[in-house]
Order: structure tokens, then C-alpha cells, then sequence
């Protein structure tokens, strides 16, 4: 960790939100399981969370490298497909479907509302996420309800997915056009150090870590040691709550 200036001199807080914000890892598994129980009990993945999410994220990953315009829950639908076919499963298209639907009724985490709202009384609020257009307004009709964010940049929106340096240059680019705030004043906040945290490193903005550490199993995000010299985060956090009480204090001590 690297702190160059007091988090009170920034005034906006990029987020992911799948895996930082909502439980991502959590409600994937959940959504997985019906699939996996129908394994013989035998198998590797019918009782391995941490394996079976691996096993979904290399087809995902596939998907978002060689079509990089597809929506997300089209990407994930076409995943769940294939590692069903992968584990010699039948799939259907509903189910298939009914899978890639699902995203925006992934639970928040629990300190996910209450840290938004504080956080929103010193911050501009921005959202950077994989997902479409259609997934992300499910989840804020529902686990996000009641958050107000100032802006929301989708990779449909941008044309292309995280890690993807395109996708920060866009988000640079727009919250200086359409909230008048400059890169130098981002925050890019975030649980994925592959997705999220090398990139804001590369294109030089100002990041936090939150680590979730306990609560998931950062299948999705990496282990730490494993991106030594790749990632150089300004705050670390192990939870969205422990970073709103540091803003707090922060502020606190300033009056």
C-alpha cells in the first residue's frame, strides 16, 4: 500500500460491483449448485465451491476473449452451457437462460448499503462493471435499491470487458465529461486484483483494495501473492465498512 495524498483530497470513488458490491462468488455457487448436484457424489466438484467456480470462470473467460461485444448475461448463459457440456450434463436452453438472468438477484453483501450511503455524504459514486445494461438496473431495483449512483459504465456501454485498459481510459474519459471530475481525483475501488487493480495500476489511477478476505473465496479476484509488482493500491480494506468508517474518521478529524 501506497499513500501519497489523504483520502479526503479525492472526491469520487469508482466501484466494481460484482464481487466488490454484491456477493458475487456466493450467489454464482448458489446458482450452480442444482447443476452440480446432479454429479455423482464422487466427482471433484460436488462438494469443492472453490473448484467448481474455476471450472466456470475458464469458460467465461473464453467467451469474453473471443467475443468481446457480447452482453454479459448472454456470456454467462453461454458458460453455464458449456461447463454443463464439459462434465457430460444436459443443459437447456431455459436453464441456460434462466442462469444468465439471474445476475440481478445476487445479494448484496451485508455491509454493502450502509457503507454506500455514508461514503456517498464525500464522494461522487461511479459504477465500472462487466455486466450489460439490462443486469445492472436488476440490481439496482433490488440490492441496491435506494443507492444513487452518479453515473453507471457498463461493458456494453464501452464495447469491451475488464481487464481491458479501454474500459478505464473510458471511465477517465467520461467522468470528466459528464460529472466535471478529473482522472487525478478517482478513486477505483475494487475486490479483483486481476480484473480491476493491475489495470488501474497501468493507466496510473489512484485505487483501494477491498479484500473480502473470510467472507468469499476470492476465486474471481486472486490471491494477493500472486500479484506481487502488478498491483500498487493507494488503501486496503477487508471490507466496504472498514473503508466508510476510514473515510469517516478521516473527515472527522478534519472539522
Amino acid at each position: 500500500m501506497s499513500v501519497s495524498r489523504p483520502i479526503t483530497s479525492y472526491s469520487c470513488l469508482a466501484f466494481d460491483c460484482f464481487g466488490t458490491l454484491i456477493n458475487w462468488e456466493t450467489a454464482l455457487y448458489r446458482q450452480l449448485l442444482p447443476l452440480i448436484r446432479r454429479l455423482p457424489t464422487s466427482h471433484p466438484l460436488y462438494n469443492d465451491r472453490s473448484a467448481t467456480l474455476k471450472a466456470l470462470l475458464k469458460h467465461e473467460g473464453r467467451i469474453l476473449v473471443s467475443r468481446p461485444t457480447e452482453l454479459y448475461n448472454k456470456v454467462l448463459a453461454d458458460a453455464y452451457g458449456d461447463l454443463a457440456a464439459e462434465l457430460g450434463l444436459e443443459a437447456s436452453d431455459a436453464e441456460k437462460t434462466q442462469f444468465g438472468a439471474s445476475i440481478g438477484d445476487w445479494a448484496a453483501f451485508s455491509d454493502t448499503l450502509d457503507a454506500l450511503q455514508r461514503l456517498k455524504k464525500h464522494f461522487k459514486l461511479v459504477i465500472l462493471s462487466n455486466v450489460d445494461r439490462e443486469s445492472f438496473q436488476g440490481t439496482l431495483r433490488g440490492p441496491l435499491g435506494g443507492v444513487v449512483f452518479d453515473a453507471v459504465y457498463t461493458a456494453q456501454d464501452i464495447g469491451s470487458y475488464k481487464p481491458d485498459l479501454r474500459n478505464f481510459q473510458y471511465l477517465i474519459d467520461h467522468c470528466r465529461e459528464d460529472l466535471g471530475v478529473e482522472k487525478e481525483s478517482i478513486i477505483h475501488t475494487a475486490y479483483s486484483l486481476y480484473h480491476d487493480l493491475v489495470p488501474a495500476k497501468e493507466i496510473g489511477l489512484a485505487s483501494a483494495y477491498i479484500e473480502r478476505s473470510g467472507e468469499i473465496d476470492t476465486v474471481m479476484g486472486g490471491k494477493l501473492r500472486d500479484f506481487e509488482g502488478k498491483v500498487n493500491f493507494d488503501w486496503h480494506f477487508m471490507t466496504l465498512g472498514d473503508m466508510a468508517d476510514a473515510v469517516d474518521a478521516a473527515h472527522d478529524s478534519k472539522e
